[in-house]
C-alpha cells in the first residue's frame, strides 16, 4: 500500500475497483441474508456499486456526475438493513478483496473505510 496515493490507485485503478465488483457480487447473491435483497439481474447493481466505489475511494466523480449526490443511507432505507446484514456485506467484501489479490495494510484498510457506512445504512433492529 502507497500511502501516497488514494485507495482507488492502491487498488490499480479502473480495473482493480472493476474486478473488486465482480468478485464480490457473486458472493452477495449467494449469501442467504443479502441475496434475497438484490434482483435477478444483478449488472445494473454492480454497475451502480462500480461508479460508487471509484467515487469513495478517491477516483473519479463517476456515481455523482451520473446520479447526483449519493445519499447511501437513503437510498437503502427502503430495506430492511440489520448489524447482521451489514457484517454479511463486509464478509462478503473481505474475501471479495481476498479473491482479487489485495494486501495488507490495504484489505484492512478498506474494510475500516467501509465499516461505517455499512453500519450507518442499519435501519433495523
Amino acid at each position: 500500500m502507497n500511502p501516497n496515493q488514494t485507495i482507488y490507485e492502491n487498488l490499480g485503478g479502473a480495473e482493480g475497483v472493476r474486478a473488486l465488483v465482480e468478485a464480490f457480487y457473486p458472493k452477495v447473491q449467494q449469501n442467504p441474508l443479502l441475496g434475497p435483497l438484490f434482483p435477478a439481474d444483478i449488472h445494473p447493481v454492480m454497475e451502480k456499486q462500480y461508479m460508487f466505489l471509484s467515487q469513495f475511494f478517491g477516483g473519479p466523480s463517476l456515481y455523482s456526475d451520473e446520479y447526483g449526490h449519493p445519499m447511501m443511507r437513503a437510498r437503502h432505507m427502503r430495506f430492511e438493513v440489520t448489524n447482521d446484514r451489514a457484517e454479511a456485506w463486509l464478509a462478503c467484501m473481505a474475501d471479495a478483496l481476498d479473491d482479487t489479490g489485495v494486501e495488507e495494510p490495504l484489505r484492512s484498510f478498506i474494510l475500516q473505510r467501509l465499516a461505517g457506512p455499512a453500519f450507518h445504512f442499519v435501519n433495523t433492529p
